[in-house]
């Protein structure tokens, strides 16, 4: 049986020169590394009580849906700016150039719901950093995040630090 690792198509200087691109897509397009991948995370949240299972897009909605529904738990979409039609909370982060904007509704968390991040890829930690922000202005409490990849020479976890942070698959460059 192959290991989740080896579904990762790895792609040399991508998007440029020295950048090791890690592509979830190969993951998906393959049935044994789709489940491989949502078993393996699913199973970093044994043992954690939790609420809510929360993505933001879009491949936080991949791996975040399924598990939200195996787990019988609700799920929260994190969007980028202007797609949410009710009322929202907004947090602005930085990206590597320039800065991006994201939103959930005001009444996606009740104060003191716990709540799991699920998403594709830990890098520099900003959008989880800024999803945090907004889960405990709502109220609520961040329990676990779990991500499919990190990247752990770009230190996203120490951003976080102070948060239980796990990944499947931790690559040690950038």
């Amino acid at each position: 049986m192959k290991k989740l690792e080896e579904y990762v198509k790895s792609i040399p200087d991508f998007p440029e020169k020295g950048i090791i691109f890690r592509d979830v897509t190969s993951v998906l397009q393959d049935a044994d590394g789709l489940h491989m991948a949502i078993d393996q995370m699913q199973k970093k949240l044994e043992g954690v009580d939790f609420d809510i299972v929360l993505g933001p897009e879009s491949r936080g909605f991949i791996f975040g849906v399924p598990i939200a529904y195996n787990m019988h738990k609700a799920f929260v979409p994190v969007r980028k700016k202007g797609k949410l039609p009710r009322a929202t909370i907004s947090q602005t982060y930085d990206l590597e150039y320039g800065t991006a904007t994201i939103e959930i509704h005001k009444d996606a968390i009740q104060p003191g719901q716990k709540v799991v991040i699920i998403d594709d890829l830990i890098a520099t930690g900003g959008t989880t950093e800024a999803i945090i922000k907004m889960v405990e202005e709502l109220g609520g409490e961040v329990v676990r995040c779990v991500f499919l990849m990190e990247l752990a020479g770009l230190k996203g976890r120490e951003k976080l630090n102070g948060y239980d942070i796990d990944s499947a698959i931790i690559y040690e460059g950038k």
